[in-house]
């Protein structure tokens, strides 16, 4: 039997350098190492306007760039508590149709007087668990931490400037004891805050408890980047409420569709949504939310909690169509993480909406894409034209 040479067989490591690895030139390395083995020439990827240098905390190995069509939609007219006034909002994809939908709906909510927001509630959670021998030694550690809240709010917070603790919610299975601590971010998205804050209040936790307490970071209630019906109904991120009154003459003329007939198709699609479990019983939050995101430096996984919502409805004596969104948990921050990107802050900037004390503004105008995305496709499929707008649209090719 041959024995391998382990020098055949060695795995051959991206190129790094310890010392500065965020320059043009080792960009270029890595683009040569990806073309040495793999055959693949990255021209596209190596033409890009933003400085290596700026990277650092926001990507590793870094070797180019992927380029995001943008469009442009509006004027959105919110009239929001923080957002006010005409936006025009860059919208990053590659889905032919999603622009000019979400443009038409903006066209629509602007001939209806516009959209009214508000941000009602917002949190942001780590969701560490303590293990114990048994369910009564679990309840009364519980009963422990609930009289040591402020001491463990200072350890917490320590380690913020921005962040401070709200409150821990406690749930209790077997021997375990979820703790859900809640705190609020300024204009920052949070998790990692939020991470290491709730890391040093358990960490006095484990040093102050008597006899010491065993636990994990995250005990996965958090539901990270991942949908849950608890984060629905006690908020993850900002609960962002959008709302119109769609007059009824307005969407026959922009829509085609007639608000009666749109009353109906809700309660049908409220059925649908029903039967499979959805996470949103409207149309498309995450297309709209998937392309602001790109464009504004969001944490794009984030759309897998940030697009559950509950839209609500009303036929209106006088014939007009009271249509509102509620999204539960959007997770968005203007500033830190992917804000401060060169073309993403681009983005935040045409909407006024880059650095400090703009975070609720940006949630209202979030929620305001969203609900012109939905008054765009539900009278896109009421009107019957959905299937031809895309025909004509979304194809690149014959």
């Amino acid at each position: 039997m041959t024995t391998p040479d382990p020098a055949a067989t060695a795995r051959a490591k991206v190129p790094r350098d310890a010392v500065n690895d965020y320059t043009p030139a080792m960009a270029q390395r890595r683009r040569d190492f990806v073309r040495e083995h793999t055959a693949a020439e990255l021209a596209h990827m190596g033409r890009f306007s933003l400085d290596p240098a700026t990277l650092p905390g926001n990507i590793e190995n870094f070797m180019g760039v992927a380029q995001v069509p943008v469009g442009l939609a509006g004027p959105l007219r919110m009239r929001g508590e923080h957002a006010q006034g005409d936006f025009y909002v860059p919208m990053a994809t590659t889905e032919g149709t999603l622009v000019a939908s979400y443009n038409r709906g903006m066209r629509l909510l602007a001939e209806c007087g516009g959209v009214k927001a508000t941000v009602v509630e917002q949190h942001m959670q780590r969701s560490p668990v303590f293990m114990f021998e048994d369910a009564l030694a679990a309840r009364d550690f519980g009963h422990w931490v609930e009289a040591h809240l402020p001491d463990i709010a200072r350890a917490a917070e320590a380690t913020t400037r921005i962040g401070r603790l709200v409150r821990i919610d406690q749930y209790a299975v077997g021997p375990l004891r979820h703790l859900r601590f809640n705190f609020t971010t300024g204009d920052a998205a949070g998790q990692n805050m939020t991470g290491k804050a709730t890391q040093a209040g358990c960490d006095w936790i484990a040093a102050h408890y008597p006899g010491g307490a065993r636990f994990l970071l995250s005990g996965n209630m958090d539901t990270d980047k991942k949908h849950s019906h608890l984060n629905m109904l006690v908020t993850r991120g900002k609960r962002v409420v959008a709302e119109a009154v769609i007059r009824k003459d307005a969407l026959r003329d922009i829509m085609g569709a007639d608000t009666a007939e749109a009353f109906r198709m809700r309660q049908v699609s409220n059925v649908g949504a029903f039967l499979a479990g959805a996470s949103n019983n409207g149309v498309h939050a995450a297309n709209g939310l998937t392309a602001l995101f790109i464009a504004t430096g969001q944490d794009v996984a984030n759309v897998a909690e940030s697009h559950a919502g509950v839209v609500y409805n009303q036929l209106l004596p006088n014939g007009d169509y009271y249509w509102s969104i509620t999204l539960t948990s959007l997770i968005v921050g203007t500033y830190g993480g992917g804000t401060g990107l060169a073309t993403q802050r681009e983005g935040l900037e045409m909407l006024g909406c880059y650095g400090g004390g703009k975070a609720d503004k940006f949630a209202e105008i979030c929620a305001g894409v969203v609900l012109a995305g939905e008054t765009s496709l539900a009278g896109a499929v009421i009107h019957g034209d959905w299937v031809s707008s895309h025909d004509h649209y979304g194809r690149n090719r014959p």
